[in-house]
């Protein structure tokens, strides 16, 4: 099922799947709002969605209520969750899928809400997005390129061809929005050359494999699997990740891998990814693409759970094309 896109007027609810909106400092909550608004989007806010946890999140009855209410509410036109986190895998089993899927919407957020975009994908065929959350749009500087391939992705039907950013960073801009590092982007790296065609799947490594062996997993067949991961992460941790998904029932016929760029934290140079890569022999034979403007450095493109996308890597270009969304 692909969700109705979006037009100006519509509702927007922001939801607290993971964290709570109450770690969002206020001028960041206000500039993430008048930024969806200028769109001509209404933003609203759940009940629980700034519900003070401390460091956990909030309760699951709480969350589970908020996810809901915002399929059920037929002015909500699509969901916005607030930030990542670690543990939306516990809504899995509490979650109304038949709800979901009688509701269609626009459902958005990346990294710890992995869990839960592949899941409803899993469970009710409904396209889901891998993309900013809403406190992503709190960010002063460096925010074009994510607010262009979000509103591109929630407003538009037709194929959307993924330019690289001209710039990258991984500071913490939520503790400093002046004193900004940026670095320049080279582009896309291609580890595997080939070309490939299928169904987009993925977005966060080591919470995607939270599913493996669970109802929620997605089938793997003709896929193109869209993985990153973030500082916790280092080469020895994504290597186990990696093979462990290379371990699930129907990775034979995957059709591509793109991987996101690393956090400088994660200490991977090229030429260990790449070793990685090339040591694992279920993988010669598809495209490999490396440093892709997604994952936890910023800025990222949205790319459709359950869309399709076509990549090519040859002769040193690598391109990436979501064809439907």
């Amino acid at each position: 099922m692909y969700p109705a896109k979006l037009k100006k007027g519509d509702e927007i609810r922001v939801i607290s799947p993971s964290k709570s909106l109450a770690i969002i400092a206020a001028d960041q909550k206000q500039l993430g709002m008048e930024r969806l608004e200028s769109l001509g989007f209404k933003v609203t806010f759940s009940k629980y969605a700034d519900e003070d946890a401390s460091s956990l999140s909030n309760p699951i009855t709480h969350r589970i209520a908020d996810l809901h209410e915002a399929f059920r509410d037929s002015k909500v036109k699509a969901i916005l969750t607030t930030i990542g986190g670690f543990d939306s895998n516990q809504l899995l089993k509490h979650i109304d899928y038949r709800l979901i899927q009688d509701n269609p919407k626009i459902f958005c957020g990346f990294s710890d809400i992995t869990a839960l975009s592949n899941s409803i994908y899993s469970k009710t065929g409904l396209i889901t997005f891998s993309g900013p959350h809403f406190s992503s749009f709190g960010m002063e500087k460096g925010i074009d390129y994510t607010f262009d391939y979000f509103a591109k992705m929630v407003t538009r039907s037709t194929p959307i061809t993924i330019q690289p950013a001209e710039y990258w960073s991984d500071d913490r801009w939520y503790l400093d929005q002046e004193n900004r590092t940026f670095h320049s982007n080279e582009g896309p790296r291609i580890i595997n050359e080939g070309e490939a065609q299928g169904t987009i799947i993925g977005g966060n490594l080591c919470t995607l494999n939270l599913l493996q062996g669970t109802q929620y997993m997605p089938d793997l067949e003709n896929t193109i699997l869209f993985l990153e991961d973030d500082e916790l992460s280092n080469p020895p941790t994504f290597d186990r990740d990696l093979q462990s998904l290379i371990h699930q029932q129907g990775f034979d016929k995957v059709k591509a891998i793109i991987i996101g760029r690393f956090q400088n934290a994660s200490e991977f140079h090229p030429d260990v990814l790449k070793g990685i890569i090339h040591s694992k022999k279920e993988l010669d034979h598809i495209p490999v693409i490396s440093d892709a403007n997604f994952g936890h450095t910023t800025p990222r493109f949205t790319f459709p759970i359950g869309g399709m996308a076509k990549v090519a890597a040859e002769n040193g270009e690598a391109t990436i094309e979501i064809l439907e969304h």
